[in-house]
């Protein structure tokens, strides 16, 4: 029987895997830490351009360094501020990794973003960066025009957006208005299936994943839900959520838990899943049309959150 939260790899996606292949590259895991930024630096080609909107460059400081940020001006000011958080695996990515993404929701969902250049495994291991995207999110709910402070974040980016949530709901603070969370890693590198039938997915596959896991955390705090946000025992009082899963992704299980264990918990949750799209397709909208496709979803998806928020807090 054909698994129906897997179909073939969208051809475009398949074409880029075959050209990487012939290459011979080594693998991730034989890279260091920065041959594989280089690497995914590199990947910052296969990215459509977004559109021209307002930034600016700021700092804030966090344990005596200072922190990167990037704010884009919405093109429809609604009040409310987005923090996203970029992925790469904790190890690698940088402002320029999720450039066009915040881009598009600047200039479409209503938000002003904020993206985190948030500190570096192995370097700066677990929990730098999430202390980093933390102080992000207390400095933009004071950021001038701001009302409500929502998150987001794909894959390692996913992974501190929620573990941020729940830091914020433990600490008896307001939490964010809502959590957009594109293939997040939820949990342990061991703990679910597709973590097997996906082992050698493109182009991220179980060893990758392990790989970078290992930079970022030692095994023995792999438990702990700042790390593993699925593994939280209490996700009550958490916010609005919707989360992107795709077909070919180690992290696909994960992240449609976390899904369901939050609407358990009383959270308003949606959920999209694409089966042909592989993990980190925000990377390849410039070569995929159902990259691009996937990317307009979820901007609308944003759109729509920013709108309840705003709803919300301006009740009838």
């Amino acid at each position: 029987m054909s698994d129906p939260l897997v179909a073939p790899l969208d051809p475009e996606l398949d074409a880029l895997r075959a050209t990487a292949a012939s290459r011979g590259l080594p693998p991730m895991v034989a890279l260091s830490p920065d041959e594989a930024r280089q690497r995914v630096a590199a990947g910052d080609r296969w990215c459509a351009a977004g559109p021209d909107v307002t930034t600016y460059d700021a700092t804030v400081d966090v344990d005596g360094h200072r922190l990167p940020l990037r704010v884009y001006a919405a093109t429809r000011p609604t009040g409310v501020t987005l923090v996203h958080c970029h992925g790469g695996g904790w190890v690698t990515g940088d402002l320029a990794y999720s450039d066009e993404l915040c881009r598009f929701l600047a200039a479409e969902a209503g938000c002003t973003v904020v993206g985190v250049d948030h500190r570096l495994a192995p370097e700066h291991p677990f929990p730098a960066a999430l202390d980093d995207v933390l102080a992000a999110v207390r400095w933009a709910a004071d950021l001038e025009g701001t009302r409500a402070v929502a998150v987001s974040g794909d894959s390692a980016g996913g992974n501190l957006a929620a573990a941020a949530v729940l830091r914020l709901r433990d600490a008896g603070g307001p939490v964010p208005s809502f959590q957009l969370l594109a293939y997040p890693a939820l949990d342990r590198e061991d703990a679910h299936p597709s973590y097997v039938d996906q082992a050698d997915a493109f182009p991220v596959g179980a060893a990758d994943m392990r790989w970078f896991l290992d930079h970022y955390v030692p095994a023995a705090r792999r438990d702990d839900p700042a790390v593993a946000p699925l593994r939280a025992a209490d996700l009550t009082g958490l916010p609005r959520t919707h989360v992107v899963t795709v077909g070919h992704d180690p992290l696909r299980d994960e992240g449609r838990a976390y899904a369901s264990r939050l609407a358990g918990a009383g959270a308003v949750v949606s959920t999209t899943h694409h089966p042909a799209l592989c993990h980190g397709f925000l990377r390849f909208t410039g070569a995929s049309a159902g990259a691009r496709a996937a990317r307009a979803e979820l901007v609308g998806t944003a759109r729509a959150l920013v709108g309840a928020t705003v709803a919300a807090s301006h009740p009838a």
